[in-house]
């Protein structure tokens, strides 16, 4: 946390070492311009932290190479150096008491790629970024495996920020509104920032992680609010998409939210997903599959719960309203011809994107979506989309991060249903519900999609939640182990999002159903009740991300930071700060579970424990969802009579 005066380098040192000494809420930190050619380093104490790869700066056909001056601007230190393409770089570092400010510029260079380069070696483990792509693992931590990103944009349909933090407390912090690209393998980090003229970022140096955290959201913002209603974190939301994917009709979202009923299992909303609409971005219901969308509608309220539809902001070339979109300009324009609509591929065709730096555009979608409403009873909705496309020319001066925000400020006026948006790139203040991306329906996708809803909290969006429970991706259905292991792991989250009936499903690869055990859908009804008893717990735990960021999923070393058996650990979490989740989340009846110091009562064993140690070959058959409550913590009474 920023406090305290402005730190300066210290007159008797050379003007290339900056030291920063420690204050009542800064650990310090000492910084060193490498001058022989450009780079930095970090150390704490003498322990390194940071420091820049041998070709720390480059740029578009050059490299950083021997300083050639460095000064003093005030606070700020002022490094130039010469490049392998003949150009000055400017440098320039600005200590505080917990951080540094470092930009750096080449001279009479237009706006193009900056990149800085990062030797992981000496830097402990890396986290934060957030989603790594469709189809790529998503490693953990970060720098265990291999990052590729190319198209890491305000603009991406991914969940992801321009900030990383490590186990050795310092986070990263890049100030951007432009695409980046990143990239992580072989010890090193690359963080490239396109579109720009200048490299703007801010490093964090913090005692522990969880300062880190508060840094961070201290500069992009908290959630002002919960978009989610207190029904939608106590119970699941039901979306078709797993369920049925395309293949859906009328009768068949009745069948299956009846079948969901009767199970035990229903929520507050039944969600129709893709395929519902005469052609993408129509907003018009097929009347072959959907022949009275008001009686569905009204089929599922009498089951108490609410009504929603899937939208985007694409809109299919054979749609009847992209002529209509086109011929009145709200759609995106082509870069390099603004006389031409902007057409993109996505995963159901080739399409326009709807520009929201049209006011127009946005009343004129909006307003569809609020005649479904009105005229067949659609409750909310699930808007499943980008809001801008980096292929695309942008309107007037509007950034790619401008379209996030304007794509937020048009959603937050409608009820999400607990499905949320993806909006990203430092809109964490609108206090969204977010969603995993698709994973398979595998027990490597249940472990992806925690790791991706973990990242996602720890980048500041607080209410989170995994893909459907069971897994997308369109295959085949999951196990019935994948599916109660992934609902079990879904109920010590904030939110349940749900798909595949644990009573019957249909493999769309083949066509054929697939019924399961009769004891599956017990063991699902089992997983919502745990859930349903976390509801008042997890209130109080929404109220205080919304006071001050606190996220509610959080890494165990967020609270024990000494702890470095977490550093590594995918597979257990903290859901505020009385309950340790410890699922099974791959094949099995039995597990090693890690407690940290402290006392920790168990709801199934109805003992104590004593933390600071492993629990070898816990026992957890299908019916057990492994858990812990933290005696003394907030809430851990209400939780431990509760579960």
């Amino acid at each position: 946390m920023l406090t305290g005066s402005v730190a300066t380098p210290a007159a008797a040192q050379p003007l290339s070492s900056i030291s920063v000494p420690r204050g009542p809420d800064s650990p310090g930190y000492q910084l060193r311009i490498d001058t022989a050619r450009l780079g930095l380093s970090l150390t704490r104490g003498g322990e390194q932290l940071l420091r820049t790869a041998s070709d720390a700066f480059t740029f578009d056909g050059g490299v950083a190479t021997r300083v050639r001056s460095v000064s003093r601007d005030g606070a700020t230190v002022v490094a130039t150096a010469d490049s392998t393409a003949g150009r000055p770089v400017t440098l320039r570092i600005t200590p505080h008491p917990d951080r540094f400010d470092l930009k750096w510029t080449v001279g009479g260079l237009a706006a193009g790629q900056r990149a800085t380069h990062f030797d992981l070696t000496t830097s402990g483990h890396w986290y934060g970024g957030g989603e790594t792509s469709e189809g790529k693992a998503q490693p953990y931590p970060l720098s265990a495996g291999t990052v590729d990103e190319p198209e890491f944009s305000p603009a991406s349909y991914m969940m992801q920020e321009p900030y990383f933090f490590t186990s050795k407390s310092v986070g990263l912090f890049v100030r951007t509104a432009q695409p980046m690209q990143v990239a992580m393998a072989g010890g090193r980090a690359d963080l490239t920032v396109t579109n720009s003229a200048e490299y703007s970022s801010t490093v964090f140096v913090e005692s522990n992680r969880r300062a880190v955290y508060d840094d961070y959201v201290g500069e992009v913002g908290k959630p002002a609010k919960s978009d989610a209603t207190d029904a939608e974190y106590a119970s699941p939301l039901w979306n078709s998409w797993a369920q049925y994917y395309r293949d859906i009709d009328q009768d068949k979202v009745l069948s299956w939210a009846r079948d969901l009923k009767a199970a035990g299992v229903a929520g507050h909303t039944v969600q129709l997903d893709d395929k519902w609409e005469s052609n993408y971005g129509n907003l018009t219901f097929d009347p072959k599959t959907f022949p009275d969308p008001k009686k569905l509608a009204s089929g599922i309220h009498a089951m108490g719960q609410k009504f929603g539809l899937w939208t985007t902001f694409w809109i299919n070339l054979d749609s009847a309203n992209y002529a209509y979109a086109r011929d009145h300009g709200y759609l995106v324009r082509a870069k390099g011809n603004p006389a031409q609509p902007c057409t993109v591929t996505w995963w159901n065709g080739t399409a326009g994107i709807i520009d929201l730096g049209n006011p127009q555009a946005r009343d004129w979608y909006t307003g569809n979506l609020r005649k479904l409403m009105a005229d067949y009873g659609v409750d909310g909705f699930k808007f499943d989309t980008r809001f801008f496309d980096d292929r695309c020319a942008a309107t007037g001066n509007l950034t790619p991060q401008d379209y996030q925000k304007l794509g937020a400020d048009m959603t937050d006026a409608f009820d999400q249903q607990g499905a949320g948006i993806r909006t990203h790139w430092g809109n964490q203040r609108y206090g969204f519900v977010i969603r995993a991306v698709d994973a398979d329906t595998t027990w490597d996708g249940l472990r992806t999609s925690l790791r991706r809803a973990s990242a996602i909290s720890a980048n500041g969006y607080p209410f989170v939640e995994t893909d459907m429970i069971g897994g997308s991706n369109s295959m085949p259905p999951p196990s019935r182990e994948v599916l109660v292991r992934w609902a079990q792991a879904a109920s010590l989250m904030p939110l349940m999002y749900a798909s595949t009936s644990p009573v019957t499903t249909v493999d769309t690869t083949t066509g054929k159903p697939v019924a399961y055990p009769a004891d599956t859908a017990k063991l699902y009804a089992d997983a919502v009740r745990t859930h349903a008893k976390l509801a008042g717990y997890l209130k109080t735990q929404v109220q205080q991300a919304v006071a001050d960021g606190t996220p509610i999923m959080r890494p165990v070393y967020f609270d024990f930071p000494a702890d470095h058996r977490f550093d590594t650990v995918d597979d257990e979490w903290l859901l505020g700060p009385a309950l340790l989740a410890a699922p099974m989340i791959t094949a099995g009846a039995s597990r090693d579970i890690a407690l940290p110091s402290g006392l920790w009562f168990d709801p199934h064993t109805r003992r104590v424990e004593i933390g600071g140690r492993t629990l070898r070959g816990y026992a957890a058959p299908l019916d057990t969802t492994p858990m812990f409550v933290r005696i003394g913590a907030p809430g851990w009474t209400e939780l431990a009579a509760k579960l």
